[in-house]
Parts: structure tokens; sequence; C-alpha cells
């Protein structure tokens, strides 16, 4: 009987133990499904506030536009989703990231689907291509032409230049064994693209907008005006809001989120918003978008900085623009209708370079950035953007031309394009 008793408890114990070791699994696996959907919803949250975005780029448009050209503003904010989205989903994410989404939907939708989220995601930056270059060309351009332009901007320059720097073939110059890291120390580093999606942006509008030209009469007269202040500050806001989603949702997981970027964030917006206010005296055109100039520049160091930094890096933003935007417009008479180059191509190109000042550690920073690094990437990046716009543009005007003929763009293009006005009822 003894010895039954020892079996019997042996076999109890052992039973114990596999029932334990059985729920411990359990368990394992269900923390680890929790985890993968919590950073798809993490990542979607993120991609829903940059789609939301868009909303911002089309009413600062539309406030900063004539009104016969409102209708138009809106048409090619989300039009141009709709095309970046196809040209992206086909080329452009597989170049950046060698993944193809032709491959069985049964691969794709492993881990509560993360890879399409984050391609959703990743789809917002590259979509931010067109949208800031449909800012610089407003009131003139066609709007096939502009949109066959975008459409390969976003299939194959925005990803080359998000594969060498955050993609399939960044190594050389982002990896932390690459040949930046190797001669200065550390690699390139741009965290939610100052570099890589606003500096693109703006330094592929420039070329567009000197050779479409200005405006008709835009500076034979004071008869061009913005239409609404307060759809520009619609617009302004709605961007600075998403903008957090676009910074710290970054992160790429809900593991790596940082407080630090949300705080950063905040600090460049209100310290591009002051200084913009203060050198224009508080003109509201200038003060909301040196809101939106500081965060274009922090983006690149927004994991780096310490808060004051990050609200000097803000400053010295919103005085870039209204400075240069005063420069572009009225000494250069370039016609950049939201100042999208001084905005996003300058704005950006310092982020990426302040990243490698402000975010060193003998400026409070984290460390682990080389001024030379950022300074020869965002040399690298600026190049090939006017080099890439010049040909696509300049072989359309030459081709099939890019500007509204001068009937069609007096008469405005919403008429002239989309066949009605914004306010259809006003006008009978």
């Amino acid at each position: 009987m003894p010895i039954l008793k020892k079996v019997a408890a042996t076999a109890t114990f052992l039973g114990g133990l596999c029932l334990s070791g059985t729920a411990m699994a359990a368990e394992g696996n269900a923390a680890g499904e929790l985890a993968s959907s919590s950073n798809t919803l993490f990542i979607l949250l993120g991609a829903v506030m940059i789609l939301a975005m868009h909303g911002g780029f089309a009413f600062l448009e539309v406030g900063s536009v004539r009104r016969k050209n409102q209708v138009n503003a809106l048409n090619k904010i989300i039009c141009e989703w709709g095309f970046s989205t196809l040209a992206y989903f086909l080329i452009g994410y597989p170049i950046a990231r060698g993944i193809s989404f032709l491959a069985p939907v049964e691969e794709m939708a492993a881990n509560h689907g993360f890879e399409y989220v984050k391609f959703f995601l990743l789809l917002g930056f590259a979509a931010c291509i067109p949208a800031i270059i449909s800012g610089g060309v407003a009131e003139r351009a066609k709007f096939w032409t502009n949109s066959l332009a975008g459409g390969l901007f976003v299939a194959l320059v925005y990803p080359l230049i998000e594969g060498m720097t955050w993609g399939r073939f960044s190594h050389c110059l982002a990896g932390a064994d690459g040949w930046l890291a190797a001669t200065f120390g550390a690699p390139f580093h741009d965290f939610a693209g100052s570099v890589v999606v606003h500096a693109t942006g703006g330094w592929l509008a420039l070329p567009a907008v000197m050779l479409l030209g200005a405006r008709l009469k835009r500076y034979e007269s004071t008869s061009i005006k913005v239409s609404s202040i307060p759809f520009l500050a619609l617009g302004s806001w709605i961007l600075i809001v998403g903008w957090f989603g676009f910074n710290v949702m970054s992160a790429g997981t809900l593991e790596a989120v940082s407080g630090l970027v949300a705080i950063n964030s905040l600090m460049a917006m209100v310290g591009g918003t002051i200084a913009a206010m203060l050198i224009s005296k508080n003109d509201a055109g200038f003060v909301h978008n040196g809101a939106l100039a500081g965060l274009v520049a922090v983006c690149a160091g927004s994991d780096l900085y310490h808060p004051v930094s990050a609200a000097v890096v803000g400053a010295f933003a919103g005085a870039i623009f209204v400075y240069m935007f005063e420069i572009e417009t009225n000494k250069w008479q370039i016609d950049d209708v939201l100042g999208v180059w001084p905005l996003h191509g300058i704005c950006g190109a310092w982020g990426g370079i302040a990243a490698g000042i402000f975010g060193q550690k003998a400026l409070g920073g984290i460390g682990g950035v080389s001024f030379f690094s950022q300074l020869i990437v965002t040399a690298v990046v600026v190049a090939i953007c006017l080099l890439s716009s010049s040909l696509v543009y300049g072989v359309l005007k030459i081709t099939v031309g890019i500007r509204l003929g001068k009937h069609e763009e007096l008469r405005g293009a919403d008429l002239s394009i989309h066949m009605i006005e914004a306010n259809p009822e006003e006008a009978m």
C-alpha cells in the first residue's frame, strides 16, 4: 500500500507539472498574440492619423489659394492619395522594402496583418510627396501631368531615398557598422522624416515651381490674395494633431514608443509658432505655418533631443520659414504659393543637420549621431531631388505641357478642370 501511495503521489505531481507547463505555454502564447495585435493596432492608429493629415494639406491649400481654385485643391489631394497608393503598393514599397503584396494573402495576413498596416503607415509618408508639391504648383498646374509626376516620384524617387535610409539597402548610410558609421562614428539618423519625407518633397517641388513660372499677374498687381485664413488655420491644426501620429508612431512597435518624441514634437511646434509670430509681427499665415516648420524640423532628432533643444530647433525653423518665404517669393519672385520649398525643403534639411548638432550628448541629447553623416546624406537627398524633378518636369513641359492655358488659369482650375465651383449655390 505505501508503494501504491507513492506511485499515485508521483503521478499526481507529474500530472500537475504537465498541466502547469501547458498553462504556462498557453499564457505565453496569449501574451505573444496580445503583443502582436497591440502592435498592429498601434501602427493602424498612426496610419489613420497620417491619413487625416492629408485633410490638413487640403485645407491649408484651400485657404491659401483663390476661391476659383479651391475645388482643385481638394480634388488634387485625395486623388493624389489614390494614385500614390497604387504606385507605392505595386512598385515603390517593393523597391524600398523588398516586400511584394502580390504574395499569397495568408502570408501577408500573419501576425494580425501587421505587414499590411505597416504599409498603410509608410504609404502616408510616401503620399506626402505629391501633397507637398501640390501646394507649390497650385492654381496653374495641369491636373493630369502633375499627377503623373507625383506618381513617378512615389513609385521610383521616394522609394530610392527611403530604401537607402530606412529600407532594404540602408546598411551603408544608416547601418551601425556601415560606411558612414565607420568613417564618422555614427550612421545617418532620421527618426521620422525631416530629410526622407519633408526635404524630399520640398526639393522636388522647387524645380516644378520654377519651370511652371509665376501665376498670371502675380507680380503685376496686388490682386492675388489668400481666400480664407480660417481654412488655412484649420489645415494647420489638422496637420499639427496628425503630426503626433507621424512622429510618435515612427517607433514602429508599441514596445519602442517614447514619450520623449511626443514632448519634443510639442516643444518644436511651440518654438516655431512663437518665432514666426515675433518675426512676422503676428501675421496669421506665418504663425500657422511656423508651427508646421517647427514640426518639420524636429522629425529627424525627435527621439534624441532634450525638450529645450527641440524648442530651439523649432524656433530656428520658424525663423527660417519667414525669412526664406519672403526672399523666395518677393526678392527672387519664385511663385511658390504655399512656400513649400522653405517650409519642407529648407526646414527639412535644417532638421536633418540639426539632429547632428543638438542630438549630441554635449548639448543635452542622447548621442549616437554625427554632424558629418547628417550633412552628407542631407546633401545627397537634395541633389537627387533637384535632378529628378528637373528631369521629370522638364520632359513633361517639353512634351505634353505642365501648365494650364491662359484662359483656363484666368477662369480658374475649378471650372476649367472640374466644371464646378466651390460654392455652386452662390454662383446661381
